[in-house]
């Protein structure tokens, strides 16, 4: 089983200081409680993200999602978002890449505002590499200003912040204070994770007044390749005490993802079909209340941590 590769690690943001420890307690939990965020990245890339995701928040054990603001199906999440005001619990998963082979999309600030983020054409480059090359990080701050702006005037009022493809974590330093600073400025949880510190000792004063997410899980090609169910139950099963992430691409494998993904192997149609049956199956809730997991969202977090 595999932890999430350190440049998709969360970690929540906040202004207080609280333990892993007390952490569980200050939520009403016991100090050695399981707390599990289950998390849907990509709402909003398009129609069959949507109703899966949103089925999987509905019926199914995802406490937590993410929109992708940047892309063709927003609107729809921006309905949902407003029909469950309140409810809801969906943050902006930052978009500065754009992966797919034919499905395109770019900033959601003024072009002329944010060249240094765009290809020749006007879209998002397609890796994080490309991303950063040449990059202005004052054109950076305005797009993910805009993408936030954007989002609230929609009627989605974040519960937190993360980076599509963990763009904004690792590049270099100044990309991930822009993060941060877009964390304090809207007052918006945003996560990276407890390895972040083990990996880079130079940040723990930037980093002492946070709140590190224990462990994230995620499954990469070869746990795809073994099987879903198997690597999702063994992380159930072997979750240990703290605050837990796993992060999930819910989807349908129809004819629209498979557009998307073609090309594209892993996390493609089929593999985020795989996710999404998982976590609305009668054996994920069964797993959930035999090993006493605690479902916990960032709603709640975020709550708790602004009293």
């Amino acid at each position: 089983m595999k932890v999430l590769q350190f440049c998709l690690i969360p970690l929540i943001l906040f202004s207080c200081r609280l333990t892993a420890q007390n952490y569980a307690e200050q939520l009403g939990y016991p100090t050695d409680a399981k707390l599990l965020i289950i998390h849907a990245d990509d709402l909003g890339m398009a129609h069959s993200k949507n109703v899966a995701s949103i089925d999987a928040l509905e019926n199914g054990s995802v406490s937590s999602a993410s929109v992708m603001v940047p892309c063709p199906w927003i609107m729809e999440v921006a309905e949902y978002a407003r029909a469950n005001e309140g409810r809801h619990d969906l943050g902006i998963h930052l978009t500065v890449t754009c992966e797919w082979k034919n499905l395109k999309w770019g900033p959601v600030a003024s072009l002329d505002k944010v060249e240094s983020l765009v290809d020749s054409l006007g879209y998002f480059h397609s890796d994080c590499t490309a991303f950063a090359d040449g990059l202005k990080l004052e054109e950076l701050r305005t797009e993910l200003r805009a993408q936030v702006l954007k989002a609230k005037a929609m009627g989605i009022h974040p519960t937190h912040l993360d980076s599509h493809m963990g763009c904004l974590f690792f590049q270099n330093p100044e990309i991930f204070q822009i993060y941060l600073d877009l964390g304090r400025e809207f007052d918006i949880p945003v996560f990276v994770g407890r390895e972040l510190l083990a990996m880079d000792p130079s940040l723990k004063e930037r980093l002492e007044d946070h709140i590190l997410i224990d462990k994230v899980f995620s499954p990469g090609p070869s746990d795809y390749a073994a099987g879903m169910d198997q690597y999702y139950e063994q992380v159930l099963e072997e979750l240990p005490p703290g605050l837990n992430m796993i992060i999930i691409h819910a989807a349908l494998d129809n004819a629209e993802m498979q557009a998307v993904a073609i090309d594209h192997p892993d996390w493609g149609s089929a593999w985020r079909q795989a996710d999404y049956d998982f976590f609305v199956s009668d054996r994920c809730k069964q797993l959930i209340e035999e090993e006493r997991i605690q479902l916990v969202s960032w709603r709640e977090v975020s709550e708790l941590m602004k009293k």
